[in-house]
């Protein structure tokens, strides 16, 4: 494995960006106001490749990435990857088979390829869910990155620490090579590695590093368990200001590729069924959630704080997201129910101002408001990957 990968001073970096969805870790690179060229973005989902080349006007290349071959990544010529892989093998609702579920082979196979590169990239960055840090994929990737000189930072960060009121808490990995080859300077190693090595190799739950901060007292001490990140709500924006409207005499334009729904009944399963007329106005009252499934389901609700969104969101109530309360009660300190709280989901649009989507951000008219919310629910926070990425590229710089 040859490491002649030497960047220019001024020149791009070239960036692959693996599971690419509907573009949030685009968008995070953006955000971090990184100087960076996505040479190609992969992904298997049709409807997410809709969505990205509709706001970013470049298709993802929607093959088979178990295919790839280390010579077909080498010709990208790549000095980062960013990989997002399927999170199903470690949630823990699902059946957590971890490497030997069918979903977690092409990450396996990507990291494989690291070592058989001629160009191996400079830096990678993972995102997963919580769990994924304690499964043997995690396990297995630790192993090929160190055998393949590279050094690791982890984090587990939720929207709730960077000021969005939204509890959203993932695991992230930072990865530097610790030196590469520049032929363009006489075969020289060059370090690159990152600034603070006493962070290597370890788990944090504080964004402290990312604010320049490398002093492992004040680290350890913000460091932020996950019962205890609903304090944070304190200092976080209020969640009005991340809402389309506010009252349910509001309409919602379709033009933008948001809203394009007609009516929506919830069956006894709490399953939302629904008919899709697009280039419309929609109000407010069509996300109004049913009585008859306050009734069913009160008792799943969390309509207390805002929690992660699932791409099962809007189609069943227990485990799947927040609901808003739209009607305080009169008297403050007095508790009111369910019904009285007139409960609505969250639009697709506000649940993209949660995940800190640009307002440009757009739907293609044909998908239906079921596809879009589960589109959004396999997505990622950009407020907390564009910190991590600038200072993933800040130490390469």
């Amino acid at each position: 494995m040859e490491k002649d990968m030497c960047k220019n001073d001024g020149e791009a970096w070239r960036v692959l960006e693996f599971y690419s969805g509907i573009g949030g870790m685009r968008y995070s690179l953006m955000k971090a106001d990184v100087s960076a060229q996505v040479v190609e973005a992969f992904d298997i989902n049709d409807k997410a490749n809709d969505v990205y080349e509709l706001n970013f006007g470049h298709r993802p290349y929607q093959g088979n990435i178990q295919n790839l071959t280390a010579a077909e990544l080498d010709m990208y010529g790549a000095h980062a990857w960013l990989l997002s892989p399927p999170c199903q093998p470690y949630t823990r609702q699902g059946l957590q088979k971890q490497s030997s579920d069918a979903r977690a082979f092409s990450f396996l196979k990507i990291l494989e390829l690291i070592p058989h590169t001629v160009k191996p990239p400079h830096m990678l960055f993972v995102e997963n869910v919580v769990g994924f840090e304690t499964s043997d994929t995690h396990a297995k990737m630790i192993e090929i990155l160190a055998n393949s000189d590279y050094l690791t930072q982890e984090f587990i960060l939720s929207p709730l620490q960077f000021g969005v009121p939204y509890s959203r808490p993932r695991y992230f990995c930072l990865v530097a090579i610790i030196y590469f080859v520049c032929m363009h300077v006489c075969a020289k190693r060059k370090p690159l590695s990152f600034r603070c090595q006493l962070l290597n190799n370890q788990l944090l739950r504080s964004p402290s590093p990312l604010l320049g901060n490398d002093d492992m007292t004040v680290i350890t001490k913000h460091d932020q368990p996950d019962d205890s990140w609903d304090k944070l709500l304190e200092s976080c924006d209020p969640v009005e200001r991340f809402l389309e409207f506010s009252n349910s005499g509001d309409q919602v334009n379709t033009e933008t590729g948001f809203l394009s729904t007609g009516t929506a009944a919830v069956d006894d399963f709490g399953a939302a069924e629904e008919t899709v007329e697009v280039d419309r106005c929609v109000s407010i009252d069509h996300f109004l959630v049913p009585l008859s499934l306050i009734e069913r389901w009160g008792s799943a609700m969390d309509s207390k704080r805002c929690c992660c969104f699932t791409k099962s969101y809007y189609q069943y109530v227990k485990g799947t997201g927040s609901l808003l309360a739209t009607v305080q009660p009169k008297n403050k300190g007095k508790a009111s129910s369910l019904k009285e709280q007139h409960l609505r989901y969250f639009t697709p649009r506000e649940v993209a101002n949660l995940h800190s989507f640009p307002g440009d951000f757009q739907f293609p008219h044909h998908l239906s408001l079921r596809q879009r919310y589960a589109l959004l629910g396999n997505s990622l926070s950009i407020a907390v990957v564009a910190p991590l990425l600038q200072y993933l590229f800040a130490q390469a710089g």
